[in-house]
């Protein structure tokens, strides 16, 4: 569907590419956009005096604020965990049902709350809707990368994370919209909490309309004539088409060779990804790059957006609401682009090293203003020339961060890990992700208060660290198809050329371009890995 050059591993009808497999992704994808919709909700006075909020200290109030976002987080981590026996057992498809229920019923909860029956129904609506919204960020990457075809699986699992730009930038201008046309009075803080129903709702009937159950996941549960069925829709082709005969002949064998390698059961996954050593060491290195991501400081903004504003010296709740919505319009843009051009195009380390070279300026640059104009201490209505420029460079960090950190960690856990345990490595990625903003949505009130400037600092600093972690520890993902994956981690193999010299093995192999052999001990390293992988599992 999109006008870009696709590198693939072997000849791919141009229906696979068809409007199917975008369709059944975008629905999945739709689980994102019940993310972000109470936005800066809790920052408005109608809510504070709805709650006796406006009597509380600084410190009382920010200690409330940061209970609200955590018990959400704290909420999401335990989803993620609860949906690894939903969609092991279940499916996949009954699994996202199940956790758009779950949201919904909790967003129900938190539109009864009021000044008589307190914070309590927001506090337990908000876990509600945190498991929901756990147990999709499992589900809907690894559901998204098995129905994808190699050549566009960065592209489509991106959707998932424009979902999440799509539901964050409607919350934002919900709020702005609000504070600009509603007096202060209930219902501007209780229309952003109650139409998150809305996006929850429509992902629940769009589930059970378009979704097709994962053909991998029935092909695991020996429903093999199902997953046929659901692959050849999604594909757009037929049974006896030579492409959809070589997938499903992939999937069995991967399918057969994961149950003599792991076994059967529920726990078997678990046996295997911390039993293995160079299992271990993979999920070590992808649910890492959560821990990097959140280092930007980018949960730090979207959860406590006015306080990071007001740093720079911006001023008043509309003013706050409108320059988040505009972070807010840019991270959507951007998106687009990175889902629909980059990802697949350039790759996904690259864009990491790209994405952390340029976001460390912008931090850098917005910290040594403030350290020289310490615009808190100096209140205008306007900002000087010097807090524009701060400005410009908070978006300009906003441009690195949403082509790069923004959602391509989510693409690369759910591609690097084979079938048999890649329900428990999506599940501790989910986690590891719910885990590092949980720490952020928690540290980061105390952190403006005792460190100043010295915040940005931190999220600098961080970027410039994953520098040397990525060009030393993650080989390039884009265009290997799931079932050849190990061959990037073979030990031995050159992490930095790792996805050149394992694309000219497949291309040799499958026929598709007569490329000269990679260097004889790189190859070597792969074999020897594939034959130990088969030793260690008997």
């Amino acid at each position: 569907m999109v006008g870009i050059k696709k590198v693939e591993d072997r000849f791919t009808p141009a229906s696979v590419y068809g409007w199917r497999v975008y369709a059944v992704s975008i629905v999945a994808a739709t689980a994102a956009i019940m993310i972000a919709f109470i936005g800066t909700s809790i920052s408005l006075a109608s809510f504070k005096n709805e709650f006796n909020l406006a009597t509380k200290s600084a410190s009382e109030f920010a200690f409330i604020s940061t209970n609200i976002v955590s018990t959400y987080q704290a909420g999401c981590f335990f989803g993620s965990l609860f949906g690894y026996p939903a969609g092991t057992l279940l499916g996949r498809k009954l699994g996202l049902l199940i956790s758009a229920a779950v949201f919904c019923v909790g967003s129900a909860i938190m539109c009864v709350a009021s000044h008589k029956t307190g914070l309590g129904p927001i506090y337990a609506g908000r876990i509600l809707a945190g498991l929901g919204i756990g147990a999709a960020s499992n589900l809907t990457p690894l559901y998204i990368s098995e129905i994808s075809p190699p050549a566009i699986r960065g592209q489509l699992v991106g959707m998932y994370e424009i979902g999440w730009q799509f539901g964050g930038l409607v919350g934002f201008w919900i709020n702005y919209g609000i504070t600009q046309h509603i007096g202060a009075s209930k219902k501007q803080w209780f229309i952003p909490f109650a139409v998150q129903l809305i996006p929850g709702g429509l992902f629940a009937l769009g589930i059970p309309l378009v979704i097709k159950e994962s053909p991998r996941w029935l092909i695991s549960v020996n429903r093999r004539d199902e997953a046929i069925t659901n692959l050849c829709w999604i594909r757009h082709l037929d049974a006896s088409d030579p492409y959809i005969v070589e997938e499903m002949n992939a999937i069995d064998l991967q399918v057969e060779h994961d149950r003599t390698a792991v076994g059967t059961g529920f726990w078997a996954p678990f046996k295997q990804v911390f039993g293995k050593w160079h299992l271990l060491k993979r999920l070590l290195i992808c649910t890492t790059l959560f821990m990097w991501q959140n280092g930007t400081g980018i949960n730090a903004i979207n959860y406590y957006s006015p306080t990071i504003f007001k740093s720079i010296g911006i001023t008043g709740t509309s003013s706050s609401l409108l320059t988040t919505g505009v972070f807010g319009v840019i991270k959507t843009v951007c998106s687009l682009l990175w889902a629909f051009v980059l990802i697949d195009k350039f790759g996904r380390r690259a864009l990491l090293l790209i994405g952390s070279a340029g976001g460390a300026v912008g931090m850098y640059v917005i910290a040594g203003y403030i350290k020289i104009a310490k615009p808190q201490l100096h209140p205008s209505a306007t900002l000087p020339q010097g807090g524009v420029a701060a400005m410009a460079f908070f978006y300009i960090w906003t441009i690195f961060y949403a082509i790069s950190w923004n959602g391509t960690p989510w693409v690369v856990c759910s591609e690097v890990f084979p079938g048999s345990v890649r329900t428990v490595t999506q599940m501790l990625a989910a986690a590891s992700n719910w885990l590092w903003n949980f720490v952020i949505s928690r540290a980061t009130p105390y952190m403006f208060s005792s460190m100043g400037y010295g915040v940005y600092l931190f999220f600098a600093t961080m970027m410039v660290l994953s520098i040397p972690y990525l060009v030393f520890f993650l080989p390039e993902t884009k265009n290997i198809p799931l079932e050849e994956m190990d061959r990037l981690f073979a030990p031995g193999m050159n992490i930095w050329n790792a996805n050149k010299i394992v694309m000219a093995e497949l291309q040799r192999e499958r026929g598709l371009e007569p490329h000269a052999a990679p260097p004889a001990i790189e190859t070597k390293a792969t074999q020897q890995h594939l034959e130990d992988a088969e030793k260690s599992s008997v």
